[in-house]
């Protein structure tokens, strides 16, 4: 069975439809215009030290100082720790003492001058038969073992001094300095104790520059490019807000969360801002409107 509708009503039903179709299309273009926030997205990020040091030794040996405490501020270079020594210390003295004696090259010149001196005097009195040419011949052979002998002490002592170097060397293991600047987070072992190769003295953070890591929606990916600036702000109680530069882009997506990494640098020259808290991030470059990657191509 079927039913109709009076030609009145159904023509009145057409009409609220007509003008409601009208609407629609006169404001579609408007609202497809508007942007799908009127704020920059913001996304969770952590803040982590640029580098961390499990600062070790080349060389087991007992520890005879640890200069540094949890919290201390180190530069490059700057002694952390030393080993006992006394036995290198030795060595090197020993060394350095042979390396800057010149006696028995002086004494190798001395001869020779002499062997030369007798040489020129035979010479002579060859030419007039007074010396018989066995002599003579005798005397040329001294000269060239003098020569030789003068040979060997300065290669003697081209090998004290490269001995120098290899103990220097030596002794600059039993020294710990740090490979960075940053501030001491740990510190594990004290002077008395024994270091293995395989431990560590204590753990030194570098806070100049801090590493922002971030994972993002892969649709951010045509937006992003190393060298952008991103907006830091640090969770309570730090707070504020940081301008950081981006410098890793991850060209690989986690498939699983549909994200990508991202890594910032944040110039932390006073060591004012502390590493391992959260933070939030957001990209002023960005735009609303998302770009193709036919268009923006992949990140550089």
């Amino acid at each position: 069975m079927h039913w109709h509708l009076p030609a009145r009503q159904n023509s009145g039903r057409r009409a609220v439809q007509s003008r409601l179709l009208a609407a629609l299309c006169a404001f579609g273009p408007i609202l497809l215009t508007l942007p799908a926030t009127a704020a920059e997205p913001v996304f969770d990020c952590v803040i982590d030290p640029s580098q961390t040091v499990k600062l070790g030794s080349s060389v087991p040996g007992l520890l005879a100082e640890v200069l540094v405490s949890r919290g201390d501020v180190v530069a490059p270079g700057q002694v952390i720790a030393k080993l006992e020594s006394r036995v290198e210390t030795a060595a090197l003295a020993y060394n350095r003492a042979r390396a800057a004696s010149s006696a028995r090259i002086d004494a190798q010149l001395a001869r020779l001058a002499l062997t030369r001196a007798r040489m020129d005097r035979a010479s002579q009195l060859l030419e007039k038969h007074v010396v018989a040419q066995d002599k003579f011949d005798e005397l040329q052979a001294d000269l060239r073992v003098a020569e030789q002998d003068l040979a060997r002490e300065k290669l003697e002592r081209d090998l004290a001094l490269i001995e120098v170097d290899r103990s220097e060397a030596t002794f600059d293991q039993r020294v710990i300095r740090s490979p960075i600047g940053g501030v001491v987070s740990e510190r594990k072992l004290t002077a008395g104790e024994f270091i293995y190769q395989e431990g560590y003295i204590a753990v030194l953070a570098q806070l100049d520059p801090l590493h922002v890591e971030a994972f993002l929606p892969v649709r951010m990916y045509p937006q992003l490019r190393t060298g952008m600036s991103g907006i830091v702000r640090p969770d309570p109680p730090i707070g504020g807000s940081y301008e950081a530069k981006i410098v890793v882009v991850d060209r690989v997506f986690d498939a699983s969360s549909g994200t990508f990494g991202v890594r910032l640098a944040l110039p932390n020259s006073d060591h004012r801002l502390p590493a391992g808290q959260r933070c939030k991030v957001y990209f002023p470059e960005t735009t609303g409107e998302m770009r193709t990657l036919s268009d923006a191509g992949p990140p550089r």
